[in-house]
């Protein structure tokens, strides 16, 4: 099928648009609106608690178990865990990129099946629970108590009762954590009274069992003839604090009977103590959801929300829910900023071709092709299963410029034949066609062809390539579609033939409109002699092309490599360290008056304060961490960036809070990768020697890497000074009195580290009965001479068996792939990027880690470095051949394709010397963020390569065809340039126009954006500049080679088609 039916089929050409577009906007509406595509590695937690035991017992009894079964387990990438003080084992186990999240959680739970033999028989009874986690965040949300009237109890257990399971229920949440305990029976002991009626707590719990039971007794009068049947029933279990009270303990030898209520004081309690938080001030609790792997962000959170809206209705007065953090607010605010883009560049695009053309018939027809293009990839994405992301709108950005580009081409042909003196329309825009056709399908499939090879990357940095690079191929393909069909067809219906009789009334836009043409046309004059000299002189254009090349490696070496640029998302988060041994109370006096520091600041809207919990450092009685929702961007200046808020807090605090380590961060820009913005390295200890060696080794490694300018902040949570005391039993003793040295560690566990004895039903759900001494019999250490065990029928106080030794210990013990580890947190400095800072600590790790020790990254920098450098060098070489090989097809040449990418690298410099020219003037005014090469450059350089080649290509096609119909070489090179000079100019234009938006943007997502936009503008501007002389040199002397090789094979132009052509180039 020819071309010229879509052209004397104009009606054929609107119907295919308008099926594109009506199937780009099904597209658009059924599409799911992600931040960015799912791009975190799927991770499964392994979670179990064992009562009462300290960090090094966890390790021990219950993770080393774990670890070695699950080691080795199929698409494993790392292995972090964690034991603490407070008797909790984690096991997190990430997962390459592409396992299947649901396979991958079946394998470890088969793991952990296998391991349970060797657990210790309390951690069985607690179960350990497998669960496949995204850790991405998607919301936080408290109930607050703004009227003063509810206990911290009451809040937690409202939430899990009547609030958190409907939000469980809401379609892709994975998990909702509540930062709070349940209820529990607790049966406080006294052991003072235990001894006088000779108790141990085993009795207790041996008593539970016997009583606290549910029964199936049966039914009476099953079949026999009987007329009636009865079930027997038995009350169950307990449920009140009265029942547990009265529960007989044994029969005193005076008749009367020993209750629980005579030997402790029972009441309903928490089955922990360690968690509290506050609201802006007010008693709450916080509960934390998770994404489900593979579920649409932005819906899941639109339907949490409903709920709470629903569950707000029906909660007790003075009950609020406070969101105080939620991926939609950043993410609908920066797809606002990037569709206000989008329009920006649309009608700036409209002005540069409306100079151009001089008409608004001209501009219409590639006004028109933008939606065209663009609505219709929504449909092509919808087919293979992308999202509205970041990505995807930012491609369509970019893509502006280039679809606006095949529609000129178009109109810029028809024009020009119009100017020969053509009388129709029609005829003019098929001739047209037929010149242009070939240029513009091996335009369409060089840009193509530069974003296949990107697809290929691996990794987290293949995902976004891939995301963006699909997008913008298939927005190319549509527009050639367009230029093919639609644009002829409107342009031998919109365009008339030029009337030279006619008299034009003078306005003010013709009087433009004849300056402007007649400065173009001395413009071009000028250029055709230039275009001679660097014909001429082939030296000056092969030496340019070496100082390009050379400009190019010198700059993007000299250019640090980051993988995301940090946007402000409206959060900020904060931990609290405060020193080894700090009670919980003493934690909560401290955090109190870092949350009125917090929110003593203007721009923040809530503050959250968790205490117990840290996001770094775990749980534990001397950490607390913090969730600060700043205002929104509108009523936010720039100088109250969430950058700027959370160094003036960081600052402010550690000059208030000298005994404290306190740490407000950004949350990280891709979720699913740890917690903070910055970098994440484990320390490993290989020599298996003691935790107080490592430390020391830990503290004089980051004392160096702190030294290095490209850090701001490294450091651990880790300690291992918490103080301790060493339980040692005299075994001689104890076999002297006939005890065993387990007995009296259950005592001590049963009345200081608590038993979990029972269970009981209330509310609807299940609760534990904890049995421990009452706090105030347990304050310091002088309380265990009331400890009394049992040796037959005497009581011996357990200070005889038992001697403690104060020592120092950590609270938590972590480990990673298999080696007890230290993790560090830290940002780099401001104007380094994190590749930057990564090399800082691989140099700092060369010099001063010792034999035996070493580090991983883990999370986000450990995709970076696994992808930097290398992968992109690689594509690029990959984009380069790609079009090289194309062009040599097309051309039949080895040689002439040539012409085409050397000309290349000098854009490339440009984006580059651009780049830096940004972040030289962000060291000036701050605000323009550091120069770094990050994924959004290395995109829009993907995307230049494309647009500059096709840029060389339109000058060397049309050279050819001038060739071919006999002229010179050298005048071929020259017509064929000053032909297409104009559409050069004006494609180029629009396209930096277009972007002009990005470049200088502030607000939500400035930072991405201004990447893409100054790279484009930089490579574009500096590259068509040399491209426009630099080409036509290259041109004959590659030509000039080539038919040396095999002689040309002449076009027979019958010299009539020809005359107008060269009579119009020679007139000037």
């Amino acid at each position: 099928m020819k071309l010229d039916n879509f052209i004397n089929r104009p009606v054929l050409s609107t119907v295919i648009s308008i099926l594109i577009v009506l199937l780009g906007a099904i597209g658009l509406i059924s599409l799911p609106i992600t931040q960015y595509p799912s791009i975190a590695p799927p991770t499964v937690s392994v979670s179990t608690s064992y009562m009462g035991a300290n960090a090094q017992t966890v390790l021990n009894s219950v993770i080393i178990p774990l670890e070695e079964q699950i080691n080795g387990i199929e698409g494993l990438d790392y292995m972090t865990s964690s034991a603490t003080n407070t008797g909790t084992a984690t096991i997190s186990i990430t997962f390459k990129q592409g396992t299947d999240p649901d396979m991958a959680a079946v394998n470890v739970q088969n793991c952990v099946n296998k391991a349970q033999g060797l657990l210790p028989a309390e951690v069985t009874k607690v179960g350990v629970i497998t669960q496949k986690r995204q850790s991405s965040m998607l919301m936080v949300f408290s109930l607050a108590d703004e009227s003063g009237k509810y206990d911290q109890q009451f809040l937690e257990n409202y939430a899990k009762i009547n609030v958190v399971p409907q939000v469980q229920r809401v379609q892709g949440v994975g998990e909702a954590m509540v930062m709070g305990a349940d209820y529990s029976m607790r049966i406080w002991l006294d052991p003072a009274k235990m001894a006088l009626y000779h108790l141990m707590p085993t009795d207790i719990t041996g008593v539970l069992a016997q009583q606290n039971i549910e029964a199936a007794p049966g039914t009476v009068g099953e079949r026999e003839n009987q007329t009636f049947e009865y079930t027997l029933r038995y009350k169950g279990r307990l449920s009140t604090e009265s029942e547990f009270e009265n529960m007989i303990i044994k029969a005193l030898p005076n008749g009367e009977v020993l209750r629980v209520k005579d030997v402790a004081r029972v009441e309903l309690g928490r089955s922990t103590y360690s968690f509290s938080g506050k609201v802006n001030g007010h008693n709450s609790v916080t509960c934390i959801v998770f994404q489900m792997a593979g579920t649409n962000a932005t819906e899941t959170v639109q339907n949490i929300q409903k709920t709470l809206e629903e569950s707000q209705k029906y909660l007790p007065s003075g009950i609020k829910i406070v969101v105080s953090q939620n991926v939609n607010d950043f993410l609908f605010a920066s797809i606002e900023e990037v569709v206000k883009t989008l329009f920006e560049a649309f009608i700036l695009v409209f002005f540069v071709v409306y100079i151009f053309l001089q008409d608004l018939r001209s501009t219409l027809i590639p006004t028109i092709a933008i939606p065209v293009a663009l609505i219709g990839t929504f449909f092509a994405l919808y087919l293979i299963g992308f999202s509205i992301n970041l990505l995807t709108l930012n491609a369509l950005v970019l893509a502006i410029a280039i679809v606006v580009d095949d529609a000129i081409v178009v109109v810029e042909g028809v024009h020009a034949k119009l100017d020969q003196g053509y009388k129709s329309s029609r005829k003019a825009s098929i001739d047209a066609m037929r010149e242009l056709g070939g240029a513009i399908v091996s335009i369409t499939l060089v840009m193509m062809a530069v974003f296949i090879p990107v697809s290929f990357i691996s990794g987290t940095s293949g995902i976004f390539y891939r995301q963006f690079g699909i997008t913008m191929a298939i927005a190319i393909g549509f527009s050639a579609l367009n230029a093919l069909t639609l644009s002829p067809a409107l342009c031998a219906i919109f365009l008339k033939p030029k009337d030279e009789d006619k008299q034009q009334k003078s306005t003010f836009i013709s009087r433009f409109h004849k300056s402007f043409n007649a400065h173009y046309d001395a413009l071009l004059g000028k250029y055709k002699k230039r275009v001679l000299f660097f014909i001429h002189k082939p030296v000056i254009a092969f030496g340019a092309v070496a100082v390009g090349i050379t400009l190019l490696i010198f700059l993007m070496r000299a250019t640090p490599n980051a993988m995301i640029p940090s946007e402000d998302t409206g959060t900020i988060m904060g931990v609290v360290t405060l020193p080894p041994g700090t009670s919980q109370d003493r934690t909560e006096q401290v955090l109190a008056e870092i949350d009125s520091l917090v929110r003593s600041s203007p721009a923040v809207e809530t503050s959250t304060m968790i205490s117990g919990y840290s996001f770094i450092g775990g749980q534990g009685s001397s950490y607390g961490s913090f969730i600060v929702k700043l205002k929104p961007w509108e009523e936010r200046s720039l100088k109250q960036g969430s950058t700027i808020v959370a160094v003036q807090l960081l600052l402010k605090s550690l000059d208030v809070f000298k005994n404290a380590q306190v740490l407000f961060f950004q949350p990280p820009m891709i979720m699913g990768y740890g917690v903070s913005n910055g970098f994440s390295f484990n320390l490993q200890d290989r020599t298996g020697g003691s935790l107080d060696k490592f430390y020391q080794v830990s503290q004089e490694f980051l004392t160096e890497l702190q030294k290095r300018r490209e850090i701001q902040s490294a450091q651990t949570t880790f300690n291992p000074s918490f103080p301790q005391y060493m339980v040692e039993i005299d075994e001689a003793q104890c076999m002297k009195a006939g005890l065993s040295p387990s007995a009296i560690l259950t005592t001590l566990q049963g009345y200081y580290g608590g038993l979990y004895a029972s269970n009981f039903n209330r509310f609807g759900k299940l609760y534990r009965v904890m049995i421990q001494a009452a706090p105030d019999k347990r304050v310091n250490i002088e309380t265990l001479k009331n400890v009394m065990v049992r040796n037959g029928s005497e009581m011996a106080p357990i200070t005889q068996f038992v001697t403690l030794k104060r020592i120092y210990g950590p609270d938590n013990i972590n480990r990673f792939n298999m080696y007890t580890s230290i993790s560090v947190n830290g940002n780099p400095a401001d104007g380094y990027t994190s590749g930057q800072a990564l090399e800082a600590i691989q140099e700092t790790a060369d010099k001063y880690l010792p034999v035996g020790y070493s580090f991983e990254y883990s999370g986000l920098s450990r995709e970076e470095q696994s992808s930097s450098g290398s992968t992109t060098a690689t594509v690029f070489l990959l984009c380069f051949v790609f079009i090289y090989l194309l062009l040599s097809a097309q051309y039949e040449s080895y040689l002439l394709p040539m012409a085409v990418l050397l000309s290349v690298p000098f854009g490339l410099a440009g984006s580059f010397l651009f780049i830096q020219m940004m972040g030289g003037f962000n060291s000036i005014i701050p605000i323009f963020g550091a120069a770094s090469n990050n994924i959004y450059t290395q995109i829009a350089l993907i995307m230049l390569i494309g647009l500059l080649a096709k840029n060389a290509i339109l000058i060397t096609e049309f050279a050819l065809d001038r060739r071919k119909m006999g002229m010179s070489i050298t005048w071929a090179a020259v017509l064929g340039a000053s032909a297409r000079l104009r559409p050069i100019l004006m494609t180029s234009l629009a396209m930096i126009v277009g972007l002009l938006p990005m470049m200088f943007s502030f607000g939500v997502g400035a930072n991405g954006n201004r990447s893409l936009g100054t790279t484009a503008i930089g490579g574009m501007l500096i590259g068509m500049i040399c491209q426009i002389f630099i080409v036509p040199a290259l041109f004959v002397a590659f030509e000039y080679l080539q038919e040396k090789i095999t002689p040309l094979k002449w076009d027979d132009t019958a010299s009539t088609e020809a005359e107008p052509d060269i009579e119009q180039y020679v007139r000037k």
